[in-house]
């Protein structure tokens, strides 16, 4: 048999508000490391080869007015 129950070690707040965003980032920062190479650089889309995007992605990403208008 399965349990389902999940024992959060804090109060879960579905709501949400900006102190347990920052808490949750705050929690969560030391499990990734930062890089140590130098920032990126632009790429020329000349070098771009293998993207593809489907149909669908396309259309919704042109139907938004930050990215298509």
């Amino acid at each position: 048999m399965t349990n389902l129950e999940v024992q959060a070690p804090v109060p879960v707040d579905f709501e949400g508000d900006l102190v347990s965003l920052l808490g949750d980032g705050a929690r969560m920062a030391p499990h990734w490391a930062v890089p140590d190479r130098g920032a990126a650089r632009p790429v020329s889309p000349a070098l771009i080869h293998g993207v593809t995007v489907p149909p669908a992605s396309a259309r919704l990403l042109d139907a938004m007015s930050d990215y298509g208008d």
